[in-house]
């Protein structure tokens, strides 16, 4: 059974406000509108669900931040045997991220590669095999495949440039008008 994440980008509104600390959190966009994947690897580096690929998380195991507002907590709650995990994260915390740093551990999956003329060796996908002793750099063929036993950087993982880029071009737009402590995402999952 599948896991896919759910949840709203949160802002704290501060402009035009005379005291930020009167400010409150607003549920601003809801992530189905951003974000339609299912990364395990971005589900695993960012809150540690489904962590096949060996990261330390980023944000695991947070709950629900104590002043998430009514709209998320309501969503949340409108489904308490489907959904679990709950975390967040703050915008602020997403830009001293090191996107380089690897996992601990080689991937629980196997990476596997087609070459192609037109496309040049591509990724296919990961499964779970039987490694048979094999480590990190390992690569043989099978099944007309390039296999391989990897260790993911965080880069790999949540790519800025894919699925995720609606998401942090969202975060860096509202942290750029109300600050990077005031923008955060908080996330579910079900499966």
């Amino acid at each position: 059974m599948g896991a896919d994440i759910h949840g709203f980008i949160e802002c704290r509104g501060t402009y035009g406000t005379l005291d930020e600390e009167d400010s409150s959190w607003h549920a601003a966009i809801n992530l189905d509108l951003l974000y339609g994947g299912r990364g395990y690897d971005a589900f695993g580096c960012l809150f540690g669900v489904r962590n096949y690929a060996g990261f330390r998380p980023l944000a695991e195991g947070r709950g629900l931040p104590p002043d998430v507002t009514d709209e998320v907590r309501d969503h949340y709650e409108g489904a308490p045997d489907l959904f679990h995990s709950p975390s967040w994260i703050g915008w602020e915390e997403l830009v001293a991220v090191d996107w380089d740093e690897p996992a601990l551990t080689v991937d629980a999956r196997v990476h596997e590669y087609r070459y192609s003329v037109e496309h040049g060796l591509r990724e296919s996908g990961k499964s779970f095999r039987n490694l048979d002793g094999r480590s990190e750099g390992d690569e043989w063929i099978q099944e007309g495949k390039i296999m391989r036993v990897e260790r993911m950087t965080r880069r790999e993982a949540v790519r800025q440039d894919g699925e995720w880029g609606p998401v942090w071009a969202t975060m860096k737009a509202l942290a750029d008008v109300h600050g990077p402590e005031y923008v955060r995402l908080v996330a579910w999952f079900d499966n």
